[in-house]
């Protein structure tokens, strides 16, 4: 019996305190643990169909009191938590401690208790043990206890059983053990009192030490934040390298700039196996008759004036400066996530919008203005007739001149007096197409649009706008590199002359003019930051932060 108390002791684990015992105490058992005693004839039997709910307080034979029995652990109350109600009291109730094994108040006397067994619901049920003979403890007469009664009532419950949880190991009981109950308080008071009396003239087992349950146990960490962790901030790891400024390029990686080589050798390849392909195309019969009749231009219907007006250069310097600072605010507009600086037009609070946007919205007015100055100009002037095709014969003139471009054998240039038929159509379709598309399309996506025009809204979804407006500004980047190349590539210095000085002579002060403003250019993209446009965006609305 003892090694089955011993087997049936609770698992002991870590100690509550560093350095302290095992917790739980050594004392504390389950009850079922506890040593029986030889049977008795005057053993109580059970009720029989009556389910465990702990163990059965055994009445003694009347006026000679209940065993005196005293707690192993020497009282130590349980461990309590939250209420079970709301506004009541701590759970397990003060008068409640944990208990391991009664010990008989004599030396002579054996246990009041036998080993618990499960009932039917699972729980535990403490079985009546034998009741010892009064006089082994006064004087050696024997007293049988009184028989259940008939009505199969069944004795009072000497403790409440406690409250089992998940088992400690996979597949085990659940925790605590089935026999482990906690002292209950005597129904009847008169009866409690004896034995409470008689407890405390028993031998006090020594009291376990107070235990400090404010410090957390010591453990080794076994988990850390994983690389999506949200709530746990991961430790710190080595500095990064430091992000590239807003606006600008990041520096690209061995990779990137490898695979950027390898492309510019494969453009470069494909355009030698162009060159190669259409200079063999022109050297057949039937394409030299076609260039004969196609050279690359025709003379317009319309008598146009040669050469440009001052007024043409000023128009062509204003574009190409706007159209720069409009690009690359567009492009910021875009990738911008979280703008620092806004603006908010006077007398509209719901109108605000980042600094960005306002400067690009800004460009695009004065630029759509130069736009309609340059159109109003030309036709006033009779220049139209240089960039407005007026034959049929543009469009095979067109590929005639692409074809020669290609096989770099250059066509006539003759650009004070007439451009060929390919860049006739490249202004025509950048004057009249491209401009007109950029503007539609960035009106409906700004501020200015009508938010009350339903129908309208529906007719022309903004998402359509946002399809064409991106398009078309790659148009513009991709046009204006071919005409810089171009105009280097076919009479740099006479055609700078052209634009910039208003004359068809081989000289440097075009290329002097262009250069200065180049400058300009490079001035005002450096200058587009919320430091130098927050005071000129205060003059038509307010500024603020986020």
């Amino acid at each position: 019996m003892i090694e089955r108390a011993q087997r049936d002791a609770i698992r002991r684990g870590l100690p509550r305190v560093k350095g302290g015992e095992p917790w739980p105490p050594a004392g504390l058992v389950p009850a079922a643990a506890n040593p029986p005693v030889a049977p008795s004839p005057e053993r109580m039997p059970e009720t029989p169909g009556t389910p465990g709910a702990g163990d059965r307080e055994i009445e003694a034979e009347p006026g000679l009191g209940r065993p005196e029995t005293v707690s192993a652990t020497g009282g130590i109350p349980l461990r309590r938590g939250l209420p079970r109600v709301r506004g009541g009291e701590p759970w397990p109730p003060a008068a409640l401690a944990s208990v391991a094994a009664d010990i008989p108040a004599a030396p002579p006397q054996p246990s009041a208790h036998a080993g618990a067994a499960p009932g039917a619901d699972g729980r535990a049920e403490t079985r009546d043990a034998p009741i010892p003979e009064q006089g082994t403890q006064a004087g050696g007469s024997a007293h049988p206890a009184p028989a259940p009664s008939a009505s199969g009532e069944r004795a009072p419950e000497a403790g409440i059983r406690l409250r089992r949880g998940l088992p400690r190991t996979k597949g085990g009981e659940p925790w605590p053990p089935a026999g482990l109950v906690a002292a209950a308080v005597a129904a009847d008071a008169e009866t409690a009192a004896p034995v409470a009396a008689a407890s405390a003239r028993a031998t006090t087992p020594p009291v376990a030490p107070a235990i400090d349950v404010s410090t957390p146990l010591p453990f080794t960490r076994t988990v850390w934040p994983g690389a999506a962790s949200r709530r746990t901030p991961a430790a710190p790891a080595a500095p990064a390298a430091p992000a590239a400024p807003a606006g600008r390029l990041s520096r690209p990686t061995w990779p990137q700039a490898l695979a950027g080589l390898f492309a510019a050798a494969g453009l470069g390849i494909l355009a030698g196996a162009a060159v190669a392909f259409v200079r063999a195309l022109l050297s057949l019969p039937f394409m030299q008759d076609f260039l004969a009749a196609f050279p690359g231009e025709y003379e317009p219907a319309v008598p146009v004036e040669p050469g440009f007006a001052p007024w043409i250069g000023w128009q062509h310097f204003f574009n190409m400066f706007l159209i720069v600072l409009i690009i690359r605010s567009g492009l910021r507009v875009r990738s911008e996530k979280r703008p620092t600086v806004f603006w908010t037009p006077r007398g509209n609070p719901k109108g605000k919008i980042s600094l960005t946007l306002w400067f690009h919205q800004a460009l695009d007015l004065l630029w759509l203005i130069n736009g309609v100055l340059f159109v109003v100009l030309i036709f006033v002037t009779g220049h139209w007739g240089r960039i407005v095709p007026t034959s049929w014969e543009v469009f095979p003139n067109a590929l005639s001149a692409a074809l020669q471009y290609v096989s770099l054998d250059w066509p006539h240039e003759n650009g004070w007096n007439n451009y060929n038929s390919l860049q006739q159509l490249a202004y025509f379709i950048t004057v009249f197409v491209a401009a007109p598309l950029a503007a539609v399309t960035g009106f409906r996506m700004s501020g200015l649009w009508p938010k009350q025009a339903e129908r309208l809204s529906k007719a022309y979804p903004v998402e359509w706008a946002r399809a064409v407006h991106f398009p078309v500004m790659l148009y513009f980047v991709a046009f204006i590199i071919v005409h810089v190349a171009l105009v280097m590539l076919t009479g740099f210095l006479r055609n700078l002359n052209h634009m910039y000085a208003s004359q068809d002579a081989v000289t440097w002060t075009g290329f002097w003019v262009f250069l200065a403003s180049l400058a300009v250019i490079a001035v005002g993209w450096i200058a587009a930051r919320p430091l130098v446009l927050a005071p000129i965006a205060k003059v038509f609305g307010q500024v603020s932060g986020r």
